[in-house]
């Protein structure tokens, strides 16, 4: 049987490498494509058949609609701002010194009680929505910000303190222990050394807990119910999408905008994403 070494023949090694790499870049930036590609359409033009690759006629109407608050754009994007960033402070003061704690204390049943803050991960999150309508309607924090943020950082804090445990276990204890011996304590040893040096790590952990609560659609839908304070998902699902219509070519005009935030995040946070993902891979 002939085999082929590729090493042989690096031209076409390169060729291959290049058309594979093409291959997978439209695979993956094609439906970012087509999203800003329907947003330039009339909506009447989102429906033709064959479908319109490129816009036969451009528009900016749709993008004028979602800026002039015609159809409560507005609102979804402040409310998500709002929640996003909620959860994410909220998920980072939490998480940070439980991480410091599983990396540094030693306390019986703690291997045990990692393993079930992980498997707290695997319940599907619509078993857990209904429970917490029913516990939100008795408190009365249904329909209010503190309800959403509280119900999207218990989906992000078991991920959080996972990985805030390993990037505090990448600070050497020699640091540590020579603070001791000039007098500081724990609390003063997390907020002085152990902070500062592990900054990337929780820029990765709040982008993580923002993006979260950003796309997150059963909670949101589920625990409001007044469209006041719809966030962005279910306000799209509700407003552009029902039994008697189908406002492609807004929502995808919407989609376009409410994602440069977190391209404008990825982009500004991107050193101290990559300095995290470093930092989080090897132990000091």
């Amino acid at each position: 049987m002939l085999s082929l070494d590729l090493d042989q023949y690096p031209r076409f090694k390169a060729s291959a490498t290049v058309t594979l790499l093409l291959i997978l870049m439209v695979f993956i930036f094609f439906p970012t494509f087509w999203m800003l590609s329907t947003s330039l359409k009339p909506n009447e033009d989102a429906f033709a058949v064959p479908p319109q690759w490129v816009p036969r006629e451009v528009t900016l109407k749709n993008y004028q609609t979602q800026i002039n608050d015609r159809s409560g754009f507005r609102n979804y994007f402040r409310n998500g701002v709002i929640v996003s960033a909620g959860t994410a402070l909220v998920s980072i003061i939490v998480a940070m010194p439980a991480g410091y704690a599983f990396a540094r204390l030693r306390f019986r049943g703690k291997r045990a009680l990692l393993l079930i803050i992980l498997a707290s991960q695997m319940f599907p999150a619509v078993i857990i929505v209904i429970t917490l309508y029913s516990l939100y309607r008795e408190i009365h924090i249904l329909d209010t910000y503190q309800g959403l943020i509280l119900a999207f950082t218990s989906f992000s804090i078991p991920f959080s303190v996972w990985m805030l445990r390993g990037f505090c276990e990448s600070v050497p204890e020699e640091i540590e222990e020579a603070a001791f011996v000039d007098g500081c304590s724990r609390l003063g040893i997390l907020w002085r050394i152990v902070i500062p040096l592990i900054k990337p790590g929780m820029v990765a952990v709040g982008l993580f807990s923002f993006l979260n609560a950003w796309n997150n659609l059963l909670f949101a839908l589920s625990l409001t119910t007044r469209l006041e304070m719809r966030t962005i998902p279910p306000g799209f699902l509700l407003t552009y999408v029902g039994e008697f219509q189908y406002k492609w070519s807004d929502m995808f005009a919407g989609s376009a905008l409410v994602s440069l935030p977190t391209v404008i995040l990825f982009i500004g946070l991107q050193r101290f994403l990559v300095k995290g993902l470093m930092a989080g891979a090897v132990k000091g």
